[in-house]
């Protein structure tokens, strides 16, 4: 790639759409793809945790990473009829066999647990924090254009993923979970 990765277009708080359209840095879409963005680093650094070596999660994650990108893209384009490449109702079935899988392993919840553990889990906790933001990011844009329920269905089942993974990362690694005390 060649040229200047700046070109000062943006100095003024403005930044183009894929249409070529410009908007507020702070607009309700730029808040949802940048949000989206954010998740997609989190996730790189989920993927590079010392522990991480379930070849399974290693490809889910990779896979989630591309499928944001996708989003991100389609989030960015304020065309009525742009379209989301790259997601499909099986992506969404993917998340859901995967924490299907890792649940069978886990104890039943006795309330509500605390974020954190192990390192890994913190991180993964820390990516369910930022999807839950992107996905009420994403909300907010819909409330105001049409947005494909594809996106947010996404968004949510990969939060409840980061959720089980953090649980199943401390408990295949005996990591106790801790639990919220109302009165601590």
């Amino acid at each position: 790639m060649k040229g200047k990765v700046y070109t000062r277009t943006g100095d003024a708080g403005q930044t183009s759409l894929v249409s070529g359209n410009r908007v507020s840095k702070d607009d309700v879409r730029v808040e949802a793809y940048g949000t989206v963005d954010e998740l997609n680093s989190n996730i790189g650094v989920l993927l590079h945790s010392t522990k991480l070596d379930d070849q399974n999660v290693i490809t889910l994650l990779r896979k989630a990473q591309n499928k944001l990108f996708n989003i991100g893209a389609y989030l960015a384009n304020d065309a009525t009829d742009a379209t989301l490449y790259g997601l499909t109702q099986e992506d969404v079935d993917e998340l859901e066999h995967m924490m299907d899988v890792m649940s069978q392993e886990l104890p039943p919840m006795r309330g509500f647990i605390l974020p954190g553990g192990s390192r890994l889990s913190a991180q993964a906790d820390r990516c369910r924090t930022v999807t839950r933001r992107a996905e009420r990011r994403v909300v907010t844009l819909a409330r105001s254009t049409q947005v494909q329920p594809l996106v947010l269905e996404y968004l949510n089942r990969l939060s409840d993923f980061f959720f089980v993974f953090a649980r199943y990362n401390n408990i295949q690694n005996q990591v106790e979970e801790i639990y919220w005390d109302k009165d601590a």
